[in-house]
């Protein structure tokens, strides 16, 4: 099957550091779920990679965990030039997959890593980054999470302009019911949710309400379907999460809003039948023998994050 897959979020920079978080693993084989070796399966490969940093790394403060984690990416990036290359825009994305190279996009998860300082976003958007979130799991100085509820904070809502005035794409997935409208309701450019199911079909707070769906659609966002065990349901195999993309296909039948963010290597438990980057070909075979058409499967593993990306750079340039 030729296949190109578009994944915006995987944990792989926090697990090449290896368990004490010094000594960085290889991304070109290694033994977590994502690596050049089994992408090699895929015609086409984008990855975002997270920069992880929250207080709850509390070995280690998060201003240097995510010094280390991005160091590690851009060292592995180097060491594999030859078959990656760091993207900075969608039509860069493009030209390594004509290339037959994989695109890298750096992504922020969790905000203590920078001091929770919007000022601080274009610093990182000249380095290449693309996606932030506002917080992980924790509440902090910007918004509160899906476990500790509250919304966004002053501060979070001035991070939340200053990173769409960028032209950064905004993420929602950890964010708290509450701080997610209050993104909304401000929100000028795109939101999406990188890594977050549908909670219709399997309810964890986690994962988006279909009033949550139709709102990132509403702004031209897209949410990115995950493959964690967790948030899927109860005993899931590759059909569930095939489940929460038709669901999401109910709410938005042009299927233009969907996109893949599969939290590999930031999960313990897969679905049955999903074992790290080389499954996303068993996932679109599943989803075409259950009836979705060629279209919309390219669509919803390539095209619609490329679009989501072109957008929010569109709106930084009015």
């Amino acid at each position: 099957m030729n296949l190109s897959v578009f994944d915006f979020h995987c944990d792989t920079a926090l697990a090449l550091l290896g368990e004490d978080r010094n000594q960085a693993g290889s991304l070109k084989k290694n033994k977590y779920h994502i690596d050049l070796e089994r992408a090699s399966v895929l015609d086409g490969y984008a990855q975002c990679f997270a920069c992880f940093t929250t207080p709850l790394e509390a070995e280690i403060p998060p201003v240097v965990l995510f010094e280390r984690e991005l160091a590690s990416i851009q060292r592995e990036i180097a060491k594999n030039s030859s078959r990656m290359a760091l993207a900075y825009t969608p039509d860069q994305i493009r030209e390594n997959r004509e290339k037959g190279k994989f695109s890298a996009i750096l992504t922020l998860e969790g905000t203590a890593g920078i001091g929770y300082d919007p000022a601080l976003l274009e610093d990182l958007w000249n380095i290449g980054f693309r996606i932030t979130s506002l917080g992980w799991n924790e509440q902090n100085p910007l918004t509160g999470s899906h476990l500790t509820g509250g919304g966004l904070t002053d501060r979070g809502r001035e991070f939340v302009r200053e990173a769409q005035r960028l032209g950064m794409l905004v993420d929602v997935s950890h964010i708290s019911d509450e701080g997610f409208w209050d993104m909304i309701d401000i929100a000028q450019g795109p939101v999406i949710a990188t890594h977050s199911n549908s909670r219709q079909v399997w309810n964890h707070s986690r994962n988006l309400t279909d009033d949550m769906f139709r709102a990132i659609v509403r702004t031209g966002g897209v949410a990115g379907c995950n493959v964690c065990g967790e948030f899927l349901g109860e005993a899931p195999t590759v059909d569930t999460l095939c489940d929460h993309i038709f669901h999401y296909l109910e709410l938005d039948p042009t299927g233009k809003h969907i996109a893949l963010g599969g939290d590999l290597d930031g999960v313990e438990h897969l679905p049955q039948g999903f074992t790290g980057v080389e499954s996303w070909t068993a996932v679109a075979r599943r989803l075409q023998e259950r009836g979705l058409d060629e279209q919309t499967s390219m669509d919803i593993f390539w095209n619609n994050a490329i679009g989501v990306m072109e957008l929010a750079v569109y709106n930084h340039a009015k």
